[in-house]
């Protein structure tokens, strides 16, 4: 089992720890519903030492990583990043990703925990022929994310970045809490917030800081919990739930991701062609009515319809919509507004198919 830098940080504020794709990490602290409001009226801090940062570095990383993922990390400009996935030949999804452009040869794909073997496995197979080596850097860095509305307010007496000139998906080198780091305005919350790519032990003065800094603006830590809700509420995929090698990023509602306008071919392309017009199941978004919170795996029936339409893929009693949400796959072509059912618990529960996301932030 792996432990963050921040492990013994996060049993002295009293954390519940589980085991999470082979790390030891926080799921909660002082509760799941008080981090999640934290986070959406205050700020949250997020130890997420657990990714993966791949470092791809060459002459033709830009045309390899082009070749290897679903999007054009080529076209991408120094200090901007997207969102991502690698897929399988078959279109299916291996792992959703965030690639960012360091330098005119050097970029940095963050993976998820649990998929980071499998993706450095397979950019190593894609990578080969082409002008471009790979660093997995997953134990060398550390991750730390500031995230909420009083993020720029905690974060901009401590970095040497103007923080109002970075924009959404953007990222620069600087100093924060006093060490070298790359921060980036990106996140999984629904929020803005900033994540801190910093040196493996690095991550102590930076956790430190932020705490303190923040104590008097309502900062928390956050555990995996809260992060689960949030990304929820914001409508965004996980992989394992929404994702995985059974799906491919149509029917995850993700198809806009896909690139087809490359000059070389990339794997999956063929199969994701012949999905694009052809998907399977669609991901929704469920408010229930009735009593009841849906959870991972449970059964989604069309209103009164004896068999089984779907399946909730995620699933909680939203904090800040005030009802339980869910987000399901069901026949393609559901629309908002239809009437469908929730086993629960032996019982069928009433829901309504809604539209995603179901937070929205402030502009």
């Amino acid at each position: 089992m792996h432990q963050t830098a921040l492990n013994d940080r996060h049993v002295a504020l009293g954390a519940r720890m589980v085991p999470f794709a082979g790390w030891n990490m926080p799921v909660q602290y002082q509760g799941i519903i008080e981090e999640h409001r934290a986070v959406r009226t205050a700020a949250g801090l997020f130890d997420l030492s657990h990714m993966g940062e791949l470092y791809i570095e060459g002459a033709e990383a830009d045309r390899g990583l082009d070749a290897a993922l679903v999007t054009t990390p080529s076209k991408l400009a120094v200090g901007r990043a997207h969102y991502s996935m690698i897929t399988a030949e078959d279109g299916s999804v291996m792992d959703d990703l965030i690639v960012y452009r360091l330098d005119t040869t050097r970029y940095m794909v963050v993976a998820n925990a649990s998929n980071v073997a499998t993706v450095v496995a397979a950019l190593k197979e894609r990578l080969a022929g082409f002008d471009a080596s790979l660093d997995d850097s997953t134990t060398k860095v550390s991750l730390v994310a500031i995230q909420g509305p009083k993020s720029v307010a905690i974060l901009q007496p401590l970095t040497s970045i103007d923080l109002s000139q970075l924009k959404y998906y953007a990222s620069v080198a600087g100093t924060a809490c006093g060490v070298p780091a790359l921060v980036a305005r990106t996140g999984y919350t629904g929020e803005d917030g900033f994540e801190l790519f910093v040196e493996w032990n690095d991550a102590l003065k930076v956790w430190d800081n932020l705490l303190e800094a923040g104590a008097g603006e309502g900062l928390v830590p956050v555990g995996l919990g809260a992060r689960d809700t949030l990304r929820l509420e914001a409508g965004m995929p996980l992989y394992g739930q929404e994702l995985d090698r059974d799906t491919t990023p149509f029917e995850a509602g993700l198809g806009r991701v896909v690139k087809f306008d490359k000059p070389d071919a990339f794997a999956g392309r063929a199969a994701l062609e012949a999905a694009k017009d052809a998907p399977r199941k669609a991901l929704v978004g469920l408010r229930l009515t009735g009593r009841g919170i849906a959870r991972t795996g449970y059964p989604v029936y069309l209103a009164e319809a004896p068999e089984q339409s779907g399946v909730v893929t995620s699933g909680t009693a939203s904090p800040t919509v005030g009802a339980p949400i869910a987000m399901a796959y069901l026949p393609v072509g559901t629309a908002v507004g239809t009437a469908v059912e929730v086993g629960i618990r032996n019982q069928r529960v009433a829901a309504e198919v809604v539209a995603m996301p179901f937070y929205r932030r402030p502009s």
